[in-house]
C-alpha cells in the first residue's frame, strides 16, 4: 500500500476579493481550502462544470423531497459517494444530515482526516434548504 505524503495546499478564494496591498486575488490554504473544496462538490450539480461534466453530487435534485430522514440518508450516502469519488486528499470520511422539517432544511455535518498532514481530524456544517 502506497501511502501518500500531502504538502501544503492552495486554491483560490471564490469570493475573488483582492489583497489590499498586493491587489492579487486572496487564496484559502491548507484546511480551509480542504473545507472549502469538499463544500463546492457537495454543491455542485452534475454538468454545471464544462470540462467535467460528471463532478458534483445529485444532493440539489433530493431537496425537493420531503423534509424527513429518509431523505436524510439518501443524502448522506449522496455526500459521502460525492467526496470519496472527487476529493483524494482526505480519508476516514462521515457524514450525517439532520432534518429540520419546521425550517425545511438539512444541517449537514461533516468530518474526516487529510491525508498525509500531522493534523487533528477536521469537522464543519453547513445547511441546505429543501425547495419545494
Amino acid at each position: 500500500v502506497v501511502q501518500r505524503i500531502s504538502r501544503a495546499f492552495k486554491d483560490i478564494s471564490l469570493s475573488f476579493d483582492r489583497h489590499p496591498v498586493t491587489n492579487d486575488i486572496l487564496n484559502i490554504k491548507n484546511e480551509d481550502a480542504i473545507k472549502k473544496a469538499v463544500r463546492n462538490i457537495v454543491q455542485t450539480v452534475p454538468s454545471e462544470r464544462f470540462f467535467n461534466p460528471i463532478f458534483g453530487s445529485d444532493v440539489k435534485t433530493s431537496l425537493f423531497e420531503f423534509v424527513d430522514f429518509g431523505t436524510a440518508s439518501l443524502l448522506e450516502d449522496q455526500i459521502l459517494v460525492a467526496i470519496e469519488n472527487y476529493e483524494p486528499r482526505i480519508n476516514n470520511v462521515r457524514v450525517r444530515v439532520d432534518p429540520n422539517a419546521d425550517r425545511n432544511e438539512f444541517e449537514i455535518f461533516i468530518s474526516y482526516n487529510i491525508v498525509g498532514q500531522e493534523v487533528p481530524p477536521q469537522q464543519f456544517s453547513f445547511i441546505l434548504e429543501a425547495t419545494r
